[in-house]
């Protein structure tokens, strides 16, 4: 009986301590004073941390938001803007941390917290990357802010996760190309000319612009059974030529992968052609 009095006890004095915290806020929320709420807010941020709190991490954006313009170009601007845009990075609000950390590298580039800000900016753009099917703009962009990150602190403390980001990155935009191309090969014989022409042209620019990809050796197959295809279903009057041009990307597969994966369907498909060169002779 006693501890249940207890227990009921602490939690009326948890709740009231809440209440008085959540009228405090609202007091200093409302309030004129600038100092307060700099003060109210910075305290708000260091709980935050302190209990992973994403609440009070929004509670403490709502009072950054009010008084920053008051304390740009004062002392106590630089420490605010990184709050602020930490506060966003925190709640995973990616979008704004990304735009106020480079606000914050931009005004303040002597601070001691700009290579964090940077990298923070850089990491922001790269939670805003979609899956690879969707537009990359924001994935590009997160390359393009990793390697900035990486071009001003190659030995930076961030420089191996910003290295690590910015692979897995260029790997999502290789897949995107890799996938379009794909689809192109896909549905060539639907639609039999286009489709295998612009399979073949997109196979090419892949192989061209992602010298290391992982997905180079099926490539250059997918780009020899495109060529393959598309002249098999030609008119006779087109086929010879377009024959000889596949033969042309059977030797870079078998150049470049003499014990590939796909060397039985290269080799079989490579027989027919063959065989129906002789009848052209």
């Amino acid at each position: 009986m006693f501890l249940q009095m207890m227990k009921k006890g602490l939690l009326l004095l948890g709740l009231l301590f809440v209440l008085q915290s959540c009228g405090d806020y609202q007091k200093v929320l409302k309030s004129d004073n600038a100092g307060d709420k700099y003060t109210f807010a910075e305290n708000l941020y260091n709980e935050a941390k302190a209990e992973d709190s994403k609440r009070k991490y929004r509670k403490a954006i709502r009072l950054f938001e009010q008084i920053l313009p008051q304390y740009r170009g004062k002392p106590q601007g630089e420490k605010l803007s990184y709050l602020f845009a930490d506060s966003y990075y925190q709640v995973g609000d990616y979008y704004l941390s990304s735009f106020e950390f480079e606000r914050f590298v931009q005004s303040y580039p002597n601070s001691d917290k700009v290579e964090e800000a940077s990298f923070k900016s850089a990491k922001s753009y790269y939670e805003e990357s979609p899956r690879f099917d969707l537009d990359q703009t924001d994935t590009n962009k997160a390359i393009e802010a990793l390697q900035s990150y990486l071009n001003r602190y190659p030995e930076g403390e961030y420089a191996e996760e910003a290295n690590l980001m910015a692979t897995e990155l260029r790997l999502k935009l290789e897949k995107k190309a890799f996938e379009i191309a794909k689809q192109y090969w896909k549905i060539g014989g639907n639609y039999r000319e286009g489709n295998f022409t612009a399979a073949i042209t997109s196979f090419n620019n892949f192989i061209a612009d992602y010298p290391g990809t992982p997905y180079r050796e099926e490539a250059f197959y997918l780009r020899f059974d495109a060529a393959y295809s598309y002249a098999i279903n030609s008119y006779r009057n087109l086929m010879q030529e377009r024959l000889q041009s596949a033969l042309e990307y059977y030797q870079a597969y078998k150049k470049s992968y003499p014990e590939g994966e796909y060397m039985a369907n290269v080799d079989e498909s490579y027989q027919d052609i063959q065989a129906r060169l002789k009848t052209f002779n």
